[in-house]
């Protein structure tokens, strides 16, 4: 089995390649395979932010892997405006969806509730398979729920705290 535990910078080449969904990348303990078929062993450190398209990581025995974004089934978001791609936006913020942002386009992971709500909002939706790269969030810091060591945690702010003045 390859075992890695770290990450390191992207490199122009590298020895093998993992190819996953944004899922996958989400988690620093997996188990999968290389795309020549070798198991793989993931035991990142916690806390950090998912794995991106292009990463690289190191094996214990030296070999640099490249991450890839596996396609994905995802809805691809238009709107004929700036106001209208911002209020589809607002709304899928608003559910806590999982969101890319590009140039003029939203995209997100194939789900039909959002897709119905989306095309009453007056969006443009195509149903399109490629990689997926969310924004991460807007305060990083990676999500836990471990309370051991609290200390060597950065927390983020702590948004829904109500009846609380800091």
């Amino acid at each position: 089995m390859l075992v890695i535990h770290e990450r390191i910078e992207a490199r122009s080449s590298w020895d093998e390649e993992l190819l996953l969904t944004y899922e996958a990348r989400s988690k620093s303990r997996l188990r999968c395979f290389t795309e020549s078929g070798e198991d793989v062993g993931l035991f990142l450190e916690r806390g950090h932010p998912p794995l991106r398209d292009g990463d690289c990581l190191r094996s214990q025995d030296g070999r640099v892997v490249k991450v890839s974004a596996r396609p994905e089934a995802l809805l691809h978001v238009t709107c004929a405006n700036a106001f209208e791609l911002t209020r589809a936006a607002y709304h899928l913020g608003n559910r806590h969806v999982a969101l890319q942002i590009g140039d003029g386009w939203l995209r997100l992971l194939d789900d039909y509730v959002l897709k119905a709500m989306l095309e009453q909002l007056g969006a443009t939706v195509e149903c399109i398979e490629a990689g997926f790269q969310p924004e991460h969030g807007a305060y990083g810091g990676g999500h836990h729920h471990s309370h051991q060591l609290e200390a060597d945690f950065s927390y983020a702010p702590r948004l829904h705290q109500f009846g609380v003045r800091t």
